[in-house]
């Protein structure tokens, strides 16, 4: 039985059918042929979106745009070689400018070459000079490591160097003097 007298839409029909179908598959294809070039390109070295691999990632190449805030921003510093080298957890962070990030509630943990625990830093509020990679807090800040904890009014952190300078009301505790006392006995 025919819809209409004329025929006309059972054979309109299928092609309109025919059509529905066949549309979405060709834009599909098109659009997957697309992506593995746009794959394929990336993966010879050709222009495709910027990404920083793990052996380029450091703290001078920050993904933030300035004035913008990122919550729960978790960074790794990796050195020349591709090593973890350390990693920032911060609560928030903020590009300042272009040459200056924010964090708040900034935790530092850095690793030995052995890719040993070494330090653990907090930091309430800091700012990170993107230039020198040095870190500053002017409120207080406390370093642990499994043998000391040194609190202090104020830091500067090099991440690179892994050295510190801590100014005004300084605590420190030593919690395993026999790691100071080998080191002075090899010395002597």
């Amino acid at each position: 039985m025919l819809l209409f007298r004329s025929g006309r839409f059972a054979t309109g029909g299928c092609l309109v059918w025919l059509l529905a179908i066949l549309v979405p598959i060709l834009i599909t294809a098109a659009q997957v042929s697309a992506q593995s070039k746009a794959r394929k390109r990336k993966q010879a070295g050709g222009a495709a979106s910027p990404t920083v691999s793990p052996s380029e990632q450091t703290l001078a190449n920050i993904p933030l745009p300035i004035g913008h805030e990122a919550k729960g921003l978790v960074l790794p510093d990796f050195d020349g070689e591709g090593h973890l080298r350390g990693r920032f957890e911060a609560g928030t962070a903020r590009r300042i400018d272009e040459g200056h990030v924010g964090f708040e509630h900034l935790k530092i943990t850095t690793y030995t070459p052995e890719k040993q625990l070494d330090l653990q830093i907090d930091m309430h509020t800091s700012v990170l000079d993107l230039k020198t990679h040095i870190l500053s807090s002017q409120e207080r800040s406390t370093i642990h490591r499994a043998d000391f904890n040194i609190v202090g009014d104020s830091v500067q952190f090099d991440p690179n160097s892994k050295t510190g300078r801590l100014i005004g009301n300084v605590k420190m505790v030593i919690t395993d003097r026999s790691h100071f006392e080998r080191k002075s006995e090899t010395s002597e």
